[in-house]
C-alpha cells in the first residue's frame, strides 16, 4: 500500500516529539522520525492522512 502524500507536505511536516524531519515508510504505512538523538517515533498514516499525535506513535525498541 503506497501512501499518497505530496512532497511539499513532507517538507513541512515535523515530528511533534523532537521536531525532526519525517520520512515515509510505505510498507509499514508510517512516517518515521529521522531527527538526531533517540526519538525514532513512527506515526501512522490512515487514509493518506498523517496522524501526528505522540500518543498514537509507535516508539522505537529500546
Amino acid at each position: 500500500m503506497t501512501m499518497k502524500l505530496d512532497a511539499w507536505l513532507l517538507e513541512i511536516l515535523a515530528c511533534p516529539n523532537c521536531g525532526g524531519a519525517l520520512r515515509p515508510d510505505d510498507p509499514a504505512g508510517e512516517l518515521v522520525c529521522t531527527g538526531t538523538g533517540t526519538c525514532g517515533y513512527a506515526y501512522p498514516v490512515r487514509d493518506d492522512i498523517p496522524v501526528l499525535l505522540v500518543d498514537e506513535a509507535r516508539t522505537p525498541a529500546p
